[in-house]
């Protein structure tokens, strides 16, 4: 008597590391080497931002700051200039922080272990795994935006009315699929997996490696994982800007280093002094003054109208004034550390000479 043949299944990490080695991505600029500074700078700049947008940054940020040594020691004013349009302020200050703290407490290196890790600025417990699957091999879960589609795809875990209960299911299914073998392969397949194959809004499911085992594939409701929370209705707030601007330059102020926009240079808050009053204390005479259309900005937890007074003036001499304040050339906004819709808006005005 024959005995039976046993067809091979292979498990979830298999095929995803199997895909990975073959359809994933090889050639991204902080894949080469496993340098620990190259990875956590592409993890940082990953947060909330896609990889086609981040690589000219990573590549402008690498040749201003090669070295951590050399992130650490330069004034935190360079570092937003440099991450000037990519957004989310916060995670450059922490990005200059953690290094500081990596060179000044930690011997200039992380941990193999991400819960180490996870007590530096900037660094949840998602970007502390990868650091420590890619530096190290370290055997360790991730659960960024593109493994919790595939996961919830996967699975068929939509979410319910407790997103803290959500989160803890989606960590625990992420840690029992660990391979015991092949961890950085199979952790950028995940993440590669869902940000060219399982996207959110068209899945490629017929090139998938997980077509044959996936709830949402199986019942035609991809769409449908993970559930989106509703929309919430966010706070309106209001702030009134003044833009001084003598055809040539544009007077800005040295924001605080936390809250809106921190350690950025904006526009002046006008909290109801005179305008002529204000360019006197520039140095300035007010020539003419308009009100512009009304800026919407939109925050994560808040929408923002900025109400600008356009003012043109003449400067009667550049005085010498405290650090937070600083006449711009107007040639020169397109690279400074602005707020986008600020910088958009500057980048309107007409010049002279």
């Amino acid at each position: 008597m024959k005995a039976a043949r046993l067809s091979f299944v292979p498990s979830f990490s298999e095929r995803v590391i199997a895909w990975q080695k073959v359809s994933g991505r090889h050639d991204l600029p902080w894949q080469q080497g496993g340098d620990a500074y190259r990875i956590w700078l592409s993890e940082v700049m990953l947060q909330q931002t896609q990889v086609r947008s981040v690589i000219p940054y990573f590549a402008r940020f690498l040749e201003r700051f090669p070295t951590l040594e050399v992130l650490a020691a330069a004034p935190l004013e360079s570092v937003l200039e440099q991450w000037s349009g990519l957004g989310y302020y916060a995670r450059a200050r922490n990005l200059h922080r953690c290094a500081q703290i990596l060179v000044r407490e930690r011997g200039g290196g992380f941990s193999a272990e991400p819960a180490d890790n996870a007590q530096l600025p900037g660094i949840g417990r998602s970007t502390a795994a990868a650091i420590s699957v890619f530096v190290f091999g370290s055997r360790a879960a991730i659960l960024d935006g593109n493994v919790r589609r595939v996961l919830g795809r996967c699975f068929g875990i939509a979410g319910g009315d407790s997103p803290a209960r959500d989160e803890r299911v989606l960590w625990d299914l992420a840690e029992s699929l660990l391979p015991e073998n092949d961890i950085e392969t199979y952790t950028q397949g995940m993440m590669d997996l869902g940000a060219t194959v399982c996207s959110r809004r068209k899945p490629s499911c017929d090139t998938c490696p997980l077509q044959g085992i996936c709830v949402a594939r199986y019942e035609g409701r991809q769409t449908d994982f993970p559930q989106r929370p509703k929309p919430k209705v966010l706070p309106q707030r209001l702030s009134r800007l003044l833009l001084f601007c003598d055809g040539r330059r544009v007077l800005l102020e040295r924001r605080p280093p936390s809250g809106i926009w921190g350690g950025l240079l904006s526009l002046p808050e006008w909290s109801g002094e005179s305008a002529e009053r204000f360019a006197e204390n520039q140095g300035c005479r007010l020539v003419d003054k308009q009100s512009l259309p009304p800026v919407s900005h939109t925050f994560t937890h808040f929408r923002l109208t900025i109400d600008v007074l356009l003012c043109k003036v003449e400067i009667a001499g550049l005085r010498a004034m405290e650090m937070r304040w600083q006449w711009l050339p107007l040639e020169n906004v397109a690279a400074a550390a602005l707020p986008m819709p600020i910088k958009k808006l500057l980048l309107t005005l007409p010049r002279q000479g």
